[in-house]
């Protein structure tokens, strides 16, 4: 999954808040993103969902609201968990 460019558009705007994209993107890609806790990142899971925003830096999906997020992704990215390390909280 990762490293291959599915090149899919995706309205954020159709979603209301992370755990609806989050489903739709699991749904999509067939995979599991696991939990997400503030502290930690995502649990429960080979993959992460990380996005990039308009300063084109890299960060874990949810580590802002979610309004931030809508206004400032660019480019999202399922990512191996052992790729993010130093992205967001604790990962």
């Amino acid at each position: 999954m990762d490293g291959a460019p599915y090149l899919r558009k995706i309205d954020l705007t159709v979603y209301k808040k992370y755990p609806e994209l989050m489903k739709s993107l699991e749904n999509m890609f067939k995979f599991s993103v696991g939990e997400y806790f503030e502290r930690e990142g995502y649990k429960g899971s080979d993959f992460v969902p990380t996005y990039e925003d308009k300063d084109g830096d890299w960060m874990l999906i949810g580590d802002v609201p979610w309004e931030m997020f809508v206004s400032s992704c660019k480019r999202l990215r399922i990512m191996k968990g052992s790729e993010v390390k130093g992205l967001g909280c604790g990962v």
